[in-house]
């Protein structure tokens, strides 16, 4: 399954980090691994939260609920290390806008709810536990352990670890390049959030004709959105959110780090999961909607072409 050998690959990445660090940048100080560490016990600690809510209750998405918000959490604890340097209240600034934009489009889908522990699950999670390589109580406890909760958080930290090459380079002066990051990742955060709002009246009204017994026009027999940005990219959001983080690393290079150095690990690897994501999402969509594979076929999966 794609998503295992991502995982795998994760792990990989995590084993090579240290030599590509020694190799593709400057070494880390005491402080600054002192600043690492500390930010790696916290996502051990909420993949282990994850993990174990998860498993008493059932809801796979616990993680879902936390994607959004964490970041503004890692990034602000590298903020504070260095002292409120500059570039850092702008990359945290950045990210807060991103974070409480992802976290309003999560809610409205029902995610956060009253224990916090509750609220809707993502669909696909119980799509994949049926499958023949997951339907196991114990493969499915060891996929939820390794990937939803170990792999996810992981995941999370290392998109948001450029925070820690402009920490280690707080001296440098902001610049030009940094204001053309920050107009970078505001403008994939405006597209992706134009897509997840033509998704979300799309699908509202969808649903609302059928609770409503009215006829369906053929815009809404087919069952999915073809048209504003998804009649040129069938996951704009998703693309938005590659390159929100793929910008993101930018800061690593601004702050006056190489241009290829260790913190690009997981924007790379974030994009090996969109990939998984996206094709697991289109395998249901395909078996759900018949005009489905012809919009495969007319429409780029991610990256707009008109």
């Amino acid at each position: 399954m794609k998503i295992i050998s991502t995982s795998l690959l994760l792990i990989l990445t995590l084993i090579l980090l240290p030599f590509v660090n020694h190799y593709f940048g400057i070494p880390l100080s005491d402080y600054e691994w002192q600043v690492v560490r500390k930010l790696i016990y916290a996502a051990l600690g909420f993949a282990i939260l994850a993990f174990a809510v998860s498993s008493v209750t059932h809801n796979y998405s616990q993680v879902d609920k936390l994607w959004s918000l964490l970041p503004i959490g890692y990034v602000g604890y590298v903020c504070l290390q260095a002292h409120l340097n500059t570039r850092l209240i702008l990359m945290l600034v950045i990210v807060t806008i991103w974070g409480i934009r992802l976290t309003y489009n999560f809610s409205r889908k029902g995610a956060y709810q009253w224990p916090p522990w509750k609220g809707e699950e993502d669909y696909r999670w119980k799509v994949l536990k049926s499958k023949p390589e997951l339907n196991a109580p114990w493969k499915w406890a060891l996929f939820n352990l390794f990937f939803i909760s170990m792999y996810q958080n992981a995941l999370i930290l290392l998109f948001t670890l450029p925070a820690i090459i402009a920490l280690q380079n707080k001296d440098h002066p902001v610049t030009v390049f940094d204001i053309i990051v920050i107009l970078c990742m505001f403008l994939f955060i405006v597209y992706e959030t134009v897509a997840d709002e033509q998704q979300w009246k799309y699908q509202s009204t969808k649903w609302n004709k059928i609770k409503s017994g009215e006829p369906l026009p053929d815009e809404f027999k087919k069952g999915f959105i073809d048209t504003g940005l998804w009649s040129v990219s069938r996951h704009p959001n998703y693309f938005a959110e590659q390159m929100i983080w793929a910008s993101f690393y930018l800061f690593s290079v601004s702050s006056g780090g190489p241009w290829l150095n260790w913190s690009f690990a997981g924007s790379l690897l974030l994009i090996l999961l969109f990939q998984g994501s996206a094709q697991f999402s289109e395998e249901i969509s395909a078996g759900k909607y018949p005009e489905y594979k012809e919009y495969q076929k007319r429409v780029s999966r991610f990256i707009p072409r008109i």
